[in-house]
Protein backbone atom coordinates (compact mmCIF):
# COMPACT_ATOMS: atom_id res chain seq x y z
CA UNK A 1 0.00 0.00 0.00
CA UNK A 2 1.27 3.25 -0.31
CA UNK A 3 0.62 6.57 1.08
CA UNK A 4 0.93 8.92 -2.17
CA UNK A 5 0.64 7.64 -6.04
CA UNK A 6 0.72 9.52 -9.00
CA UNK A 7 -1.49 9.64 -11.53
CA UNK A 8 -0.41 11.05 -14.97
CA UNK A 9 -3.25 11.10 -17.35
CA UNK A 10 -3.74 11.89 -21.02
CA UNK A 11 -6.99 13.86 -21.80
CA UNK A 12 -7.00 11.86 -25.14
CA UNK A 13 -7.33 8.95 -23.58
CA UNK A 14 -9.66 9.78 -20.46
CA UNK A 15 -10.96 5.91 -20.26
CA UNK A 16 -7.80 4.35 -19.55
CA UNK A 17 -7.23 7.66 -17.46
CA UNK A 18 -10.19 6.48 -15.13
CA UNK A 19 -8.69 2.70 -15.47
CA UNK A 20 -5.80 3.64 -13.56
CA UNK A 21 -7.21 5.40 -11.28
CA UNK A 22 -9.32 2.93 -9.93
CA UNK A 23 -6.21 0.76 -9.60
CA UNK A 24 -4.43 4.05 -7.89
CA UNK A 25 -7.62 3.37 -5.55
CA UNK A 26 -6.97 0.13 -4.75
CA UNK A 27 -3.43 0.05 -4.30
CA UNK A 28 -3.56 3.30 -1.24
CA UNK A 29 -3.34 3.38 1.84
CA UNK A 30 -6.62 4.57 3.82
CA UNK A 31 -5.12 7.90 4.62
CA UNK A 32 -3.20 8.50 1.44
CA UNK A 33 -3.62 10.77 -1.37
CA UNK A 34 -3.78 10.53 -5.14
CA UNK A 35 -2.45 13.29 -7.37
CA UNK A 36 -4.00 13.38 -10.87
CA UNK A 37 -1.28 15.17 -13.23
CA UNK A 38 -1.79 16.48 -16.32
CA UNK A 39 0.74 17.83 -18.58
CA UNK A 40 0.12 20.71 -21.14
CA UNK A 41 2.78 20.37 -24.05
CA UNK A 42 4.38 23.97 -25.15
CA UNK A 43 3.23 25.05 -28.11
CA UNK A 44 6.23 26.10 -30.64
CA UNK A 45 5.94 29.82 -30.97
CA UNK A 46 5.03 29.70 -35.04
CA UNK A 47 2.07 27.62 -34.20
CA UNK A 48 0.98 30.11 -30.96
CA UNK A 49 1.67 33.01 -33.39
CA UNK A 50 -0.99 32.00 -35.21
CA UNK A 51 -3.53 30.92 -32.63
CA UNK A 52 -6.36 33.52 -31.01
CA UNK A 53 -4.54 34.29 -27.11
CA UNK A 54 -7.39 32.72 -25.45
CA UNK A 55 -6.86 29.57 -26.93
CA UNK A 56 -3.40 29.75 -25.38
CA UNK A 57 -3.77 31.21 -22.28
CA UNK A 58 -6.60 28.75 -22.04
CA UNK A 59 -4.70 25.55 -22.49
CA UNK A 60 -4.25 24.93 -18.26
CA UNK A 61 -7.92 25.89 -17.17
CA UNK A 62 -9.35 23.47 -19.97
CA UNK A 63 -7.02 20.66 -18.42
CA UNK A 64 -7.80 21.58 -15.09
CA UNK A 65 -11.62 21.24 -15.88
CA UNK A 66 -10.97 18.13 -17.56
CA UNK A 67 -9.35 16.32 -15.30
CA UNK A 68 -12.15 17.19 -12.99
CA UNK A 69 -14.33 15.31 -14.99
CA UNK A 70 -12.56 12.49 -14.99
CA UNK A 71 -12.17 12.32 -11.63
CA UNK A 72 -15.39 12.54 -10.68
CA UNK A 73 -17.13 10.40 -8.21
CA UNK A 74 -13.74 8.88 -7.20
CA UNK A 75 -13.71 7.49 -3.40
CA UNK A 76 -9.95 8.56 -2.78
CA UNK A 77 -8.53 12.24 -1.52
CA UNK A 78 -7.35 13.30 -4.95
CA UNK A 79 -5.98 16.10 -5.95
CA UNK A 80 -5.41 18.01 -9.58
CA UNK A 81 -2.55 19.51 -10.73
CA UNK A 82 -1.65 20.81 -14.40
CA UNK A 83 1.74 21.30 -15.26
CA UNK A 84 3.70 22.39 -19.09
CA UNK A 85 6.57 20.93 -20.74
CA UNK A 86 7.50 17.84 -22.03
CA UNK A 87 5.36 14.96 -20.74
CA UNK A 88 7.95 12.61 -19.32
CA UNK A 89 10.28 15.00 -17.80
CA UNK A 90 7.47 16.77 -16.14
CA UNK A 91 5.79 14.00 -14.85
CA UNK A 92 9.42 12.66 -13.30
CA UNK A 93 10.05 16.17 -11.76
CA UNK A 94 6.55 16.10 -9.75
CA UNK A 95 7.07 12.69 -8.47
CA UNK A 96 10.45 13.73 -7.44
CA UNK A 97 8.73 17.66 -6.05
CA UNK A 98 5.93 15.45 -4.49
CA UNK A 99 7.88 12.47 -3.43
CA UNK A 100 5.45 9.83 -4.43
CA UNK A 101 5.90 6.40 -3.47
CA UNK A 102 4.43 4.78 -6.87
CA UNK A 103 3.44 6.68 -10.35
CA UNK A 104 0.76 4.94 -12.47
CA UNK A 105 0.89 5.19 -16.07
CA UNK A 106 -1.03 4.43 -19.24
CA UNK A 107 0.61 2.95 -22.10
CA UNK A 108 -0.55 2.08 -25.72
CA UNK A 109 0.78 -0.54 -27.95
CA UNK A 110 4.51 1.06 -29.28
CA UNK A 111 4.33 2.22 -33.19
CA UNK A 112 7.70 2.30 -35.07
CA UNK A 113 8.60 5.72 -33.78
CA UNK A 114 7.90 4.63 -30.13
CA UNK A 115 11.15 2.38 -31.01
CA UNK A 116 13.32 5.14 -32.05
CA UNK A 117 12.08 8.03 -29.67
CA UNK A 118 10.38 5.86 -27.08
CA UNK A 119 6.76 6.23 -25.53
CA UNK A 120 6.29 8.74 -22.43
CA UNK A 121 5.71 5.90 -20.03
CA UNK A 122 9.16 3.93 -21.42
CA UNK A 123 10.87 7.65 -20.63
CA UNK A 124 9.25 7.76 -16.82
CA UNK A 125 9.79 3.81 -16.43
CA UNK A 126 13.58 4.73 -16.44
CA UNK A 127 14.28 8.23 -15.29
CA UNK A 128 11.53 7.61 -12.08
CA UNK A 129 12.76 7.60 -8.47
CA UNK A 130 10.33 5.52 -7.58
CA UNK A 131 8.42 2.36 -8.56
CA UNK A 132 6.64 2.71 -11.72
CA UNK A 133 3.18 0.54 -12.49
CA UNK A 134 2.57 0.73 -16.49
CA UNK A 135 -1.24 -0.25 -17.35
CA UNK A 136 -1.61 -1.15 -21.00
Amino acid sequence: MYSKILVPIDLSDVGHGKKILGIAEKLLDPDGSIIVLNVVEDIPGYVAAELPDAVVRDLSSNAHKALEEATYGSSANVTLEVRRGSPASAIVAAAEQLEVGLIIIASHSPGLADYFLGSTASRVVRHAKCPVLVDR
